[in-house]
């Protein structure tokens, strides 16, 4: 049996109803802080340079690297025939001569990643005048593992050694960065800049083979370090293939005599790409480089 209630009461029951869900006054919250928007072009160079910075796996590769090297490195002083050059620059005999490592200073002891993160952010591209402003700055960090392995060489007696691409003008700037950064440097050969004058050797651009064979007259070359295949040994031809078939018969070296290093933010790898014409538009370039990628 249905229960019926007068229609004066149904109607105060509705009105009671309508009145408890009536809408309440929404609650504002009180607005965050305002955040500083950095409007940033897109940059190809961003994640590369992102990663560089940030990601320990990047840090990781060079203290195992350099780790690595260092436990190598006394079994290479007490082997005499033990030597890190290739054939076109080990140009004097071994015997007698001092022992030594090179190394490249760029992405290799020195971390310039500011300054790539400083031309990722202006949305412009590398120039010479920026460059040489950051190198003159000499604030760039050690990569991890560098001094260490560096200070230990030197501690046992190993000739440290740096042959660079920066400009000659660059020198006293660099060698103030490598010293204050906590990276050995003594002796007039110590640091070997683009521009250094090789008695009957022939400079190939900026190709460091002249330097290497410099070293080799006085030195026993232990190991070399780098982020290039130019940093081991001269490139003849700037392509994909001629880079593996300058590296071809070297292999057997990696990780023993030559200790190569990542550099995904800038290198002779890229301009291999597009024919070495920097010359060519921005878009013309990065187009070839899609064209070089793989896609199975």
């Amino acid at each position: 049996m249905s229960l019926r209630l007068p229609t004066t009461l149904l109607t105060l029951a509705l009105l009671a109803g309508c009145a408890t869900t009536k809408p309440q006054p929404a609650v504002v919250a009180p607005a965050p802080e305002a955040t500083a928007v950095v409007s940033v072009a897109a940059n190809d160079n961003l994640n590369a340079v992102a990663w560089s910075q940030t990601a320990i796996e990047h840090d990781l590769i060079y203290l195992q690297t350099y780790r690595d090297a260092q436990s190598r490195l006394l079994a290479a002083v007490r082997d005499p025939q033990w030597d890190a050059l290739g054939k076109a620059d080990r140009v004097a005999p071994l015997k007698g001569l001092k022992p030594a490592v090179i190394l490249d200073i760029d992405e290799t002891v020195l971390d310039n990643s500011p300054y790539q993160a400083r031309v990722v952010k202006g949305g412009g591209e590398f120039n010479e005048a920026d460059w040489a402003a950051w190198c003159r700055e000499a604030q760039a960090r050690a990569l991890p593992g560098a001094v260490e392995f560096t200070q230990f060489a030197a501690q046992h007696g190993i000739a440290v050694i740096y042959i660079s691409n920066r400009a000659k003008d660059l020198d006293q700037a660099t060698l103030a960065n490598l010293r204050q950064a906590g990276l050995p440097v003594s002796g007039p050969q110590a640091f070997l800049g683009l521009g250094t004058v090789v008695d009957d050797c022939e400079q190939a651009g900026s190709e460091k083979g002249c330097r290497r064979q410099l070293v080799a007259r006085h030195y026993r070359v232990l190991m070399q370090f780098g982020d290039q295949i130019g940093d081991f040994v001269d490139v003849n031809a700037n392509t994909t293939d001629g880079r593996r078939k300058a590296v071809a018969d070297y292999l057997p070296w990696l990780g023993t005599r030559w200790f190569v290093l990542p550099n995904p933010t800038y290198g002779s790898w890229e301009a291999a790409l597009f024919n070495n014409d920097w010359s060519a538009p921005l878009e013309q370039r990065r187009q070839q480089k899609i064209d070089a990628m793989r896609y199975q």
